[in-house]
C-alpha cells in the first residue's frame, strides 16, 4: 500500500509472468472465508489517510476468476492487459486491455481471464467502503435464469 510517503515514486518492474511495481506488497485477492475464487493477486498501488478512494491492482491467473460478488460502492476498472470476460449485473462481455467497465453499485460481478493469458485490471474504489455480499440461493436462482451467464459461471469462453 502506497500513501505518497517513504516511497513518492515506485517504478514498475517489467519481466515475469504478473506485473509487479517496486515497494508495492503483492498480496492475497481474500484472505480465506467462503467466497469462491482462482487465482487472483492484488496490489494496493495507492491508499492513504488523506486519500478518498484507492487505486488497486488485480491479476488473475489464466483460467482463473474473481469472486461473484456486489458492494454498495461502485467500482472503476481500466483492464491493462489480457483477455477476459466479465459479469456485470445480468449482461456478459468481452473484454481486453484498455477496456474501461463500471460496476455500479448493488451489481452482481464477476471477472474471468481467458484460458490462455492472466487478465491485468486496475480498478479503484471508495477508501471506505462495505464488505462484498455473496449470492445467496435466490440471487443464484435469478442469475441462471440468463444462459450467458449460465455459460459464464461455467467458465465457457465467451465468443
Amino acid at each position: 500500500m502506497h500513501d505518497g510517503g517513504e516511497h513518492p515514486v515506485r517504478r514498475f518492474e517489467p519481466g515475469g509472468d504478473a506485473f509487479r511495481w517496486n515497494a508495492v506488497d503483492l498480496m492475497a485477492y481474500k484472505h480465506g472465508g467462503r467466497a469462491p475464487f482462482r487465482d487472483v493477486t492484488r496490489q494496493t498501488l495507492f491508499k492513504g489517510p488523506d486519500m478518498r478512494s484507492e487505486l488497486r491492482y488485480f491479476e488473475v491467473a489464466a483460467g482463473g476468476h474473481s469472486t461473484l460478488e456486489r458492494h454498495e460502492h461502485t467500482h472503476a476498472v481500466l483492464v491493462l492487459r489480457g483477455l477476459g470476460a466479465c459479469l456485470v449485473g445480468t449482461g456478459v462481455h468481452r473484454i481486453g486491455a484498455f477496456d474501461l467497465v463500471t460496476v455500479p453499485p448493488l451489481t452482481w460481478h464477476q471477472f474471468r481471464a481467458s484460458a490462455n493469458a492472466p487478465l491485468g485490471f486496475l480498478c479503484m474504489v471508495d477508501a471506505q467502503r462495505d464488505r462484498p455480499q455473496l449470492p445467496d440461493a435466490h440471487a443464484l436462482e435469478e442469475l441462471q435464469r440468463h444462459p450467458a451467464i449460465v455459460r459464464f459461471l461455467a467458465g465457457v469462453p465467451v465468443g
